[in-house]
């Protein structure tokens, strides 16, 4: 198994997102970039994550690989539309590997219902024990970084499947397109489904609605606006698409649990990863 010294020794530049002391970022294989955002290796320490850090939803699935001192578990979080603390739990962890789905990515290497996950922490031992094995396998048995990120390249590229719906990309290219200012009606004619049709296709390989998935994408994109301290809450509130201010604040506080103001004075208790979408 890795150890801490050795995410500092990987050298693959064209790979790596984000590197430190404590954890490494990297972007899986081009085969894999459609599917999953990155992989995150992580040591974590007392101070590294505060008791309150907090994921904020993206409406995408995690894998958690996380050895403590006694044992080696991964973790299926499904996807998700509202934030979850991390910090208090992950700080007593040696070590602790995230991969990062992008929208329907899970989707494409279990045939699972997402509708069925969205919002869940579930061993994933208890839906997919054969996986669950491979990957702390995988985990247990790399000496180094590069063993570790090419087990997971070759376990996950041969776990995909065709099984996407063939409109599915349709319609994200629809939301994307209108950065997730559409509505399900617009969404509809263009692609010729009915709208129910439309919700019933993107909760099985997404796990939430047409709706909430456009409205996590605006937010998201505030995140991102958001952290440039010269962009006015007006500013964020109009380029995201908001009616207005209170509109924006109000879906904010809704999906967030605090108001944009809170969030960007305290962005260091948040995580939120952007390029997801």
């Amino acid at each position: 198994m890795i150890i801490k010294k050795d995410i500092l020794e990987y050298k693959e530049k064209h790979r790596i997102l984000l590197q430190a002391n404590e954890f490494i970022c990297l972007q899986p294989h081009p085969g894999l970039m459609g599917y999953i955002s990155n992989y995150n290796i992580t040591f974590p320490s007392n101070s590294l994550f505060s008791d309150g850090f907090t994921v904020m939803p993206s409406g995408c699935a995690t894998l958690s690989i996380e050895k403590d001192s006694k044992n080696l578990q991964v973790y299926l979080d499904g996807p998700t539309t509202k934030p979850y603390i991390v910090g208090s739990q992950t700080n007593h962890l040696e070590m602790i590997v995230t991969i990062e789905f992008k929208p329907a990515g899970l989707s494409a290497i279990t045939s699972i219902n997402q509708s069925e996950l969205t919002n869940k922490t579930i061993p994933l031992d208890a839906i997919n024990p054969l996986l669950s094995k491979l990957l702390s396998n995988i985990t247990e048995e790399a000496r180094n970084v590069p063993e570790l990120v090419s087990g997971l390249d070759m376990l996950l590229m041969k776990n995909l499947s065709a099984s996407y719906h063939p409109q599915l990309g349709l319609i994200f290219h629809n939301i994307f397109s209108y950065a997730g200012n559409t509505t399900l009606k617009k969404l509809s004619k263009n692609i010729y489904y009915s709208e129910r049709q439309v919700n019933r296709i993107f909760k099985q390989h997404v796990g939430i609605s047409v709706k909430s998935f456009s409205r996590l994408l605006r937010i998201n994109n505030a995140f991102r606006l958001l952290k440039k301290p010269g962009n006015s809450l007006t500013f964020v509130s109009d380029t995201t698409g908001f009616h207005d201010l209170p509109h924006f604040t109000h879906d904010f506080k809704q999906v967030c649990g605090i108001t944009p103001q809170e969030y960007r004075k305290n962005m260091s208790a948040f995580y939120n990863n952007t390029t997801k979408f």
